[in-house]
């Protein structure tokens, strides 16, 4: 079972980068390749077990669950339901922490799934650095834009 773990320190305020991050259904305003989101059944991209539908530039959709969501820790959890990507159990972790020194933000992220035999390596590399690095980068250049 491939494990991600990618961290980063975020040149802006933790209370601007969570109030970005927080919106489930906002990562078609930020992250590249999502052209478009939307929450299932009405739901509020805030409430617990809500399920984001999105579409990636590329044609493909993908369904992902909110699992946990907490403000007092500036975490939450989701997991995939649907994806084109053979990524079976994917479970994701992210959580955010102050950087008193020049008030930036340390942002966590981390995953564990199951993968097809022998693609574990490629997979993981995907996930880290196509999803999770390709996040980083597009925060920064999202927040430096002043849109949060």
């Amino acid at each position: 079972m491939p494990q991600v773990v990618k961290s980063t320190v975020i040149d802006a305020p933790v209370e601007a980068v969570w109030d970005v991050l927080r919106d489930f259904n906002g990562h078609d305003k930020w992250h590249p390749p999502v052209a478009e989101s939307q929450i299932e059944r009405g739901w509020s991209s805030d409430r617990v077990g809500c399920v984001r539908r999105f579409r990636l530039r590329d044609g493909s959709e993908l369904r992902e669950r909110l699992l946990t969501l907490s403000d007092a820790d500036l975490a939450y959890s989701y997991c995939l339901l649907d994806t084109p990507i053979p990524l079976f159990n994917y479970v994701s972790h992210v959580r955010l922490a102050p950087v008193t020194d020049g008030d930036r933000t340390f942002w966590h992220w981390e995953s564990r799934f199951d993968t097809p035999a022998g693609r574990e390596a490629e997979l993981a590399h995907m996930v880290g650095e196509d999803i999770y690095q390709g996040g980083f980068d597009a925060i920064r250049a999202y927040l430096a834009k002043g849109a949060a």
